[in-house]
């Protein structure tokens, strides 16, 4: 089976591992020129920690570890008033034991892949038109001009992938927006920046956090849910504006926002990685065309509201090259594609499902909002500081003492990644 992958990032590379254990040969094309090392934390939930068990991985993910202790929300002056400290085999922080930079992720795959003699990176290279995609192969131009055929062509180029919309019609693809944008960027370390992840509940409905790195910087992060529709205007403008408009946005409505907003305001500038997002979902009718189909966020991006996008983007490579190493002597490719997205679909769409008040109850619009947040948070950090007492209400809630993250999708086994051979 040949199999062309658009997009380098967690999803393409994941799934080129396995398929290429189960002896298919493929090429991914990514349009940067390397894998970017930009990004900020992400972390491996649940069971897709058993998919990197079974890559042969999580030594090489932990090694790359971000250092950070936990989370704590801070006042404005800087102190903390609630703690969440990383907890091993734990749900109780909003820390995970697995947080890693995105940029870091992507090249743990990648280098768990590159050498393999049946996967091809192509970069500076993308997909420029898919010429035809029927029954038998899909033939594509690449943005080198060279026209090849493949079996299957796998679409993992993010949320707002281009090749997604020339392949899938515009109304089976739904954009969920959440109100909320977030813009984030590196910044460098000071004396007084801590290996926390340290938030800021500014009010107007602001957030502003920094977080540690294993590079001796800081990564700065600010939120915002609109007050208005004016406001609602102006971000969505922005977004589709170039980075000046985005800073000029940014310095009117942080510059009063208190803490460190203005040392985090006067950096952005000179910012490597300055990355503006609004918080939308991506939900598809169907996942796949003919012999194209969706993976990752470009098929079901989940937000990072969920703190699942990464997840998800393990756990679906894994089904997806499980479901193309069943196929059986004649059985054509679409029975695969179906039986991932019958297997997949259901915890996908439950994962998408996040609760009315989220962002809302983390963007306190009022004082009194705050400090009922706030009063609320600093109990909670007081449950979690007694173990017996935190697994009790966990059990109670989610059904286990790690609060259901252990087993949240009931990973399919395929005979072909239980073996420990490469199969031709």
């Amino acid at each position: 089976m040949r199999v062309l992958i658009s997009g380098a990032g967690i999803a393409g590379p994941s799934l080129a591992w396995f398929l290429a254990k189960a002896g298919a040969r493929i090429t991914t094309v990514e349009k940067s020129n390397t894998i970017l090392p930009h990004g900020q934390n992400v972390d491996i939930q649940g069971s897709a920690r058993k998919v990197i068990k079974k890559m042969g991985l999580v030594e090489a993910i932990l090694a790359r570890n971000t250092t950070e202790k936990g989370t704590q929300f801070i006042d404005a002056n800087g102190r903390p008033f609630a703690a969440l400290p990383v907890k091993e085999g734990s749900s109780h922080s909003f820390t995970s034991e697995f947080e890693i930079l995105r940029g870091d992720l992507a090249a743990v795959f990648y280098e768990a892949t590159k050498d393999h003699p049946n996967v091809n990176y192509l970069f500076n290279t993308t997909v420029k038109q898919v010429i035809s995609n029927d029954n038998e192969a899909v033939k594509v131009e690449l943005s080198t001009g060279q026209v090849e055929t493949y079996d299957l062509l796998v679409i993992a180029d993010g949320q707002w992938s281009k090749l997604r919309k020339q392949c899938f019609p515009q109304e089976s693809i739904k954009v969920v927006d959440k109100n909320m944008f977030a813009v984030y960027w590196t910044v460098p370390r000071i004396s007084s920046d801590n290996d926390w992840w340290n938030v800021y509940m500014a009010l107007n409905s602001r957030i502003i956090t920094l977080r540690p790195d294993p590079y001796g910087t800081t990564r700065a992060m600010f939120t915002r849910m609109p007050l208005n529709e004016g406001q609602k205007t102006a971000w969505l403008e922005a977004c589709r504006g170039d980075r000046q408009t985005q800073e000029q946005l940014l310095r009117k409505e942080f510059a009063d926002a208190g803490w460190q907003a203005q040392r985090l305001l006067d950096s952005i500038e000179k910012a490597p990685d300055f990355y503006f997002q609004p918080m939308q979902q991506i939900k598809m009718d169907k996942w796949s065309t003919g012999r194209v189909i969706c993976l990752g966020d470009t098929a079901y991006a989940p937000t990072p509201l969920t703190g699942m996008g990464t997840s998800l983007a393990i756990n679906g490579a894994y089904v997806l090259a499980g479901e193309l190493s069943n196929l059986g002597e004649g059985e054509h490719l679409s029975e695969a594609l179906d039986a991932y997205e019958k297997i997949f679909r259901p915890f996908v769409e439950v994962t998408q499902e996040i609760p009315w008040f989220v962002p809302g109850v983390a963007h306190p619009d009022t004082a009194w909002k705050r400090w009922l947040l706030q009063t609320g948070l600093s109990t909670i950090s007081q449950i979690a500081a007694r173990p017996w007492l935190a697994n009790r209400i966990a059990s109670l809630l989610f059904g286990d003492e790690n609060g259901g993250n252990d087993d949240d999708f009931s990973l399919p086994e395929y005979p072909v990644f239980e073996d420990g051979e490469e199969h031709d």
